[in-house]
C-alpha cells in the first residue's frame, strides 16, 4: 500500500509558486490558440464524448500495455534543481477565441516521466498538441540543444485569466488532479479513481490519464476537459466541467469498464496530507502549532448524520470504515482558518482549500474509506479518504459515476447543528492537580460552535453523549467557555492495551441534538 508516490516538495514549487510568481512579469500574447502554431498543431479530427467512451471500452477489451518513455534515461537527468529552471513560454499558452482560462504546459522530468497525449476541442473537432522544445524557455540549463524532440508533456495547468499571474486547476501525474480553491493555495489533491489501496494481499495499481482533451464553454467562463484513463485492471473515459465561482466547482461524469476483478474499488478519492494539529502537536519536532493540509473528514451520511472525524498521524497505518447508504456526501476539511494557528507565511496552510464529494446520483450502499499513515514529515501525503462501493467489482462491470466536487475555503453544505472545531487530548483527571493512579487515562476536550449554541446562555442541562468501542468513560460534562461562543464538551477515558479506542461524542438537550457527531480513533499507543 503506497499514496506517496506522488508530489509534494516538487508539486508544492512546480504549481504553488515558482511558475505563478515568474508568470505575472512575463507578456503574453493573445489569440486563438496563442501562439501554437499551425505546425504544432495535429490534423483536425472528430471528436465527442460518445467516441472517447467507446474507445475506452475498447481499450478495456485489449490487455493492458503499460506506458512507456522512449528517453527514459534522458528524463531521468531533468531533476528538481533542472526543473526549477524550466519555464513555460507564456506566448504558447493555449487559449480559445474568447481568451478565458489560458493552458500551460508541464514538461517531463524524473518525477512526471511519462507523457500524456493533450488536444485542444473547438465544436466536433480536436487538434492534438504536438510536443516542441518551443514551448520552454530552459534558462541556463543548457537542456535545450541536447533533449529528443518527442519527450512530449506530463500534464497542464489551467490559468485564471489572460493576464495568467496565477493558476486554478493542474493535471499530472496518474490520474492525480487539484485546484488551489477561492483562496488561491494548492493544497490536498483529487483522483480519477483508487484501485485496491488498503485491499489485503493486493498490490495498489495506479491508473493513469493518458489522453486530455479540453474545450471552453460558449457561453460563460467554463472549461470541459476530457480525459481517457487506462491502468491494469480498468479503463474509462472521464468528463470534468469546471468552474469558478465563491467555490470552485468540477461536475465528474465517468465511464469505466473492468479489464479485472477488483477487491476495493475507490470512487472520488481525496489525497490529503495531516502531520499534525492541536489534537497531537505534543508529537511533533517543529516549532509551528500546526502543519496539516486538511484536519478532519466530514461526512453527510444518507439518514442525514452528520459527522466528523479529526485525522490521526498514527504510529501504524490504520484504515476506518464508515457504513451509510446513499450518501449526501463526504469530504477532507480544513476547518481551522486561523493564520495564528499556524504560523507559515511561507506556504499558508490556513489557506488550503478543503474538498468536498457531492454524489449527483444515488450511490446505494457502501461506506467511506479513510486511510491514515504515519508521517514525520509534511512532504508527504499520508491520507485518503474514497467510497467504496457495496456492489462487487468484478472482471466486466461497468460504472457510471457522477458526482460534483468542490474546492472550497468554506464547507459548502454546513451543518444546521453545531460543529465541531478542536479536539484536544491532556492528561485524565483535574487539570493541575498531582497525578494519582486514579489519572493514568486521557481526557478529550471537544468545542463545538454554531447552530443552536450560537446565542445559548451558559447553561449546565447540555449533556455530552458519549461512548466507547472498549474501555470505561468517566465525569462527562459541557459547559459553555467564558468570553466565547465555544462550547466544551470533556470526558476522561481509561483503557489499557495498545489496541486502538472508538470513541463517539455529541452534544443533547433533552430529546435534541445540538451538535454533529464526533467519532475519534485513540491510539493509546501514541497518547494521541
Amino acid at each position: 500500500m503506497s499514496i506517496r508516490h506522488t508530489r509534494r516538495s516538487f508539486l508544492e514549487t512546480l504549481l504553488g509558486g515558482l511558475l505563478g510568481g515568474v508568470l505575472a512579469e512575463l507578456p503574453y500574447a493573445r489569440g486563438a490558440f496563442a501562439k501554437a502554431a499551425p505546425d504544432l498543431l495535429a490534423l483536425p479530427e472528430p471528436f465527442d464524448f460518445d467516441q472517447l467512451r467507446t474507445r475506452a471500452q475498447q481499450l478495456a477489451r485489449q490487455p493492458f500495455l503499460p506506458s512507456i518513455s522512449h528517453h527514459a534515461r534522458q528524463i531521468e537527468t531533468i531533476d528538481f534543481d533542472l526543473v526549477r529552471q524550466i519555464r513555460f513560454r507564456p506566448e504558447r499558452a493555449l487559449t480559445w477565441p474568447r481568451g478565458a482560462f489560458p493552458v500551460q504546459l508541464f514538461h517531463v522530468n524524473r518525477y512526471a516521466p511519462l507523457p500524456v497525449d493533450i488536444s485542444i476541442v473547438q465544436g466536433g473537432s480536436a487538434r492534438r498538441v504536438l510536443y516542441s522544445p518551443a514551448y520552454f524557455d530552459y534558462g541556463k540549463s543548457g537542456l535545450g540543444a541536447r533533449l529528443a524532440a518527442d519527450l512530449g508533456f506530463s500534464g497542464f495547468r489551467v490559468t485564471s485569466s489572460a493576464e495568467m499571474k496565477d493558476d486554478w486547476l493542474a493535471f499530472q501525474g496518474a490520474s492525480y488532479f487539484r485546484s488551489a480553491g477561492p483562496l488561491n493555495q494548492y493544497g490536498l489533491s483529487a483522483r480519477g479513481i483508487a484501485v485496491d489501496t488498503t485491499a489485503p494481499g493486493r498490490k495498489e495499481e495506479f491508473p493513469r490519464f493518458v489522453a486530455f482533451w479540453l474545450a471552453e464553454a460558449p457561453d460563460e467562463p467554463h472549461v470541459t476537459i476530457y480525459a481517457l484513463l487506462d491502468g491494469p485492471s480498468l479503463a474509462g473515459a472521464y468528463r470534468f466541467e469546471c468552474g469558478r465561482g465563491a467555490d470552485f466547482v468540477m461536475d465528474v461524469h465517468a465511464e469505466l469498464f473492468q479489464r479485472a476483478a477488483i477487491a476495493q474499488l475507490g470512487i472520488a478519492p481525496l489525497t490529503s496530507m495531516y502531520w499534525y494539529s492541536e489534537t497531537n502537536h505534543r508529537q511533533a519536532p517543529d516549532w509551528r502549532p500546526e502543519v496539516h493540509d486538511s484536519d478532519g473528514l466530514a461526512m453527510w451520511t444518507g439518514s442525514g448524520e452528520r459527522i466528523w472525524r479529526p485525522l490521526n498521524n498514527p504510529a501504524r497505518p490504520q484504515t476506518s470504515s464508515f457504513l451509510s447508504d446513499n450518501p449526501k456526501g463526504f469530504g477532507l476539511l480544513q476547518r481551522d482558518r486561523n493564520f495564528e494557528h499556524y504560523l507559515d507565511d511561507g506556504v499558508y496552510y490556513d489557506r488550503r482549500p478543503s474538498a468536498w464529494v457531492e454524489p449527483s446520483q444515488g450511490w446505494g450502499r457502501g461506506a467511506v474509506v479513510l486511510v491514515e499513515l504515519p508521517t514525520s514529515t509534511e512532504i508527504e501525503d499520508n491520507v485518503v479518504a474514497f467510497w467504496r462501493p457495496e456492489r462487487p467489482a468484478s472482471a466486466g462491470t461497468q460504472w457510471t459515476l457522477e458526482y460534483r466536487l468542490h474546492w472550497a475555503a468554506k464547507e459548502p453544505f454546513p451543518p444546521s447543528v453545531a460543529r465541531v472545531v478542536a479536539t484536544r487530548l491532556g492528561r485524565a483527571g483535574q487539570p493541575g492537580a498531582p497525578e494519582s493512579k486514579r489519572q493514568q487515562g486521557r481526557k478529550f476536550d471537544i468545542e463545538f460552535s454554531g447552530g443552536p449554541l450560537i446565542d445559548m446562555p451558559q447553561r449546565f442541562d447540555v449533556s455530552a453523549v458519549v461512548t466507547a468501542s472498549r474501555g470505561t468513560v468517566a465525569s462527562p460534562r459541557v459547559l459553555k467557555i467564558l468570553g466565547t461562543d465555544l462550547w466544551r464538551a470533556e470526558f476522561d477515558l481509561e483503557a489499557t492495551g495498545d489496541e486502538p479506542v472508538d470513541l463517539r461524542c455529541f452534544l443533547r438537550l433533552g430529546d435534541a441534538t445540538l451538535s454533529e457527531t464526533w467519532l475519534y480513533q485513540y491510539l493509546p499507543r501514541t497518547g494521541g
